[in-house]
């Protein structure tokens, strides 16, 4: 089962990869010819993407099989087999570079997320993602992030209010900002507001603001912030956050930390499917 709207961009995927045909195995392989192929993991890895491979191979040819070997979201080793691939050769062929990339892309995606989450178990800190996304891919990343165990910040401009610097610099500052949203905007929307200062946090405190990303503070500051903000708003922080930084910023006491990279430089796995 996949989410609503990507049987749409598997198949815009296939039609530009795909074209008028594929000139290779049309030639050398017969229709009638069955095969069986094996996704194998040349490193470690976070499962993920499984039902989008399914997808394209079934958009290609309904004769396919895509037989799991691993759950979604399944830690696999170098060495270790996905899932396995049956039916028509020639089908398997044309659908599998746009299969893998799907695969590849998104189970980067997760494993990274993956790495994130661990280094701040036990701090109570939540590890999201942003809007740094592929257009067009960007609910798909974002599900790599949950497989990952990581949470979402918005999944578009609609999802919810951030007030980032630029706005604050066009609409007069915190406190008119947030006034003018609040006349506008219904009860049940949270306000979140970006600040680089602590002056900036306590304006936004003052006024109400439920969340408060802290940008691009050192460790320092995050804990002054924490320590001013009291429990009376979400504190997120954000800005340059690497694997080697981040168990420091979540034991600074954040409540969120945001981390571009989870989707806009995780790159691709690296994975192989060989016919068997």
């Amino acid at each position: 089962m996949i989410a609503r709207g990507w049987r749409k961009i598997v198949t815009r995927a296939l039609e530009m990869d795909i074209g008028r045909g594929d000139l290779t195995s049309e030639v050398l392989v017969d229709d009638a010819q069955s095969g069986l192929a094996v996704l194998w993991a040349r490193q470690e890895l976070v499962a993920c993407g499984l039902p989008l491979m399914a997808e394209v191979f079934a958009q290609v040819d309904g004769r396919i099989v895509l037989e799991p070997v691993c759950a979604e979201g399944h830690m696999v080793h170098a060495g270790e087999a996905i899932c396995r691939v049956a039916g028509p050769a020639r089908g398997i062929l044309t659908g599998e570079r746009v299969a893998l990339n799907f695969f590849q892309n998104l189970s980067a995606i997760a494993t990274v997320t993956h790495r994130y989450v661990a280094r701040v178990a036990g701090t109570g800190a939540r590890v999201v993602d942003t809007r740094k996304t592929t257009p067009g891919l960007g609910s798909m990343q974002k599900y790599a992030v949950r497989i990952g165990g990581g949470h979402n910040h918005r999944l578009g401009l609609d999802d919810g209010i951030l007030v980032k610097e630029n706005h604050l610099a066009w609409a007069g500052g915190i406190t008119a900002a947030v006034a003018r949203l609040r006349a506008r905007v219904g009860h049940l929307h949270r306000i979140e507001v970006e600040c680089e200062t602590l002056a900036q946090v306590e304006e936004a405190l003052a006024v109400g603001v439920e969340v408060i990303l802290l940008d691009n503070m050192d460790l320092a500051g995050l804990r002054a912030a924490v320590a001013l903000a009291g429990g009376r708003a979400i504190l997120e922080a954000s800005g340059n956050v690497t694997l080697e930084t981040i168990r420091a910023v979540a034991e600074t006491g954040v409540d969120l930390i945001s981390v571009g990279a989870l989707t806009h430089s995780a790159g691709s796995v690296d994975v192989s499917l060989r016919v068997a």
